[in-house]
């Protein structure tokens, strides 16, 4: 389905949270660092989380924030190696600059790689009651860690 937005050859990064309102603070701030974009391919997308999926029962399944009205995604595209540094620097002060209107949650699956996003944010997607369940887990079905390539949580030793 993305395919086409992120064309072969193309570097990208990308930084998400969910978001406790569209108000007029965020979307402000929206349209002040997309007047900075440095990439015509570069995007920011906004999904209201509503309907079926807000109405499934908290400890159902492991995603943990259905009651985050709207998850925010930047995502920087171009096609230059040498501008790393300046895309890179964009995704990552636009995320800092939507902070204040962050409900501090994310989206397991838009995540990067957990060197840059650090362990926390791994937990941070599923919360606290449920990483802990997954971590069992992890422990039970995977303790050689086979599955690691995503954002993975780590069994315990």
């Amino acid at each position: 389905m993305f395919l086409e937005g992120f064309p072969a050859g193309l570097h990208n990064y990308w930084k998400s949270s969910f978001l406790q309102s569209l108000s007029n603070g965020a979307i402000d701030t929206m349209i002040k660092r997309f007047a900075a974009v440095p990439s015509p391919t570069s995007s920011m997308a906004i999904e209201h989380i509503s309907g079926a999926a807000s109405r499934v029962g908290d400890n159902d399944t492991a995603f943990n924030h259905r009651k985050s009205p709207y998850n925010f995604l930047i995502v920087g595209i171009w096609p230059n190696a040498a501008d790393n540094d300046a895309h890179i620097r964009w995704v990552r002060d636009t995320w800092d600059a939507m902070q204040p209107f962050s409900a501090s949650a994310v989206y397991v699956n838009y995540l990067g790689q957990t060197a840059d996003e650090g362990a926390e944010r791994i937990k941070e997607a599923y919360g606290v009651a449920k990483y802990e369940r997954l971590l069992e887990l992890k422990k039970k079905c995977d303790p050689t860690n086979l599955f690691r390539l995503n954002q993975n949580i780590n069994p315990p030793a």
